[in-house]
């Protein structure tokens, strides 16, 4: 499927993200979930995941993974059992991939007001405006510096 949405070569691309994919470094939220430092994980351990919220709720499954246009892991799709997709910052989730759950802090108030889509209609990702509303809704900012790290910028600090 990821071929056919994304193409082969940036299939290959997200999966090499993936496979050197660190989810937080040490200077991120502290609060928020975040994987073992180094902890790679393959595109199949990540789709069809099941996807849980505060208090243990299950919300769906991982259906797909979007990239920027870096290559670099974005935004996880979940697939709820309405069959409406609802958009997940990729550093929003932990994963504990030997149980395939993706865990995000959100509650389930907040959760139900994520707007939903349908694979007709999908959202513009790329657009700021998307962006920011998304992230707001998991209580994150878009870590702009991190991701600069992420595609070997060199960033200085004053």
């Amino acid at each position: 499927m990821l071929s056919r949405v994304f193409g082969f070569g940036a299939t290959l691309a997200m999966v090499a993200t993936l496979v050197g994919a660190n989810l937080v470094t040490a200077q991120d939220q502290p609060a928020k979930p975040t994987a073992t430092a180094g902890q790679i994980f393959r595109a199949k351990q990540v789709l069809g995941s099941q996807v849980n919220i505060e208090g243990d709720s299950s919300v769906g499954t991982v259906d797909d993974i979007v990239l920027d246009d870096h290559g670099n892991v974005d935004y996880l799709i979940v697939i709820n059992a309405d069959n409406k997709l609802v958009t997940v910052p990729w550093d929003a989730a932990a994963f504990n991939v030997e149980k395939r759950i993706a865990t995000v802090r959100i509650t389930p108030k907040v959760y139900q007001q994520i707007p939903t889509y349908t694979t007709e209609q999908y959202p513009t990702f790329s657009a700021p405006a998307y962006r920011t509303q998304i992230y707001k809704y998991y209580g994150i900012t878009p870590g702009q510096e991190r991701r600069a790290v992420r595609r070997g910028a060199v960033i200085t600090t004053p």
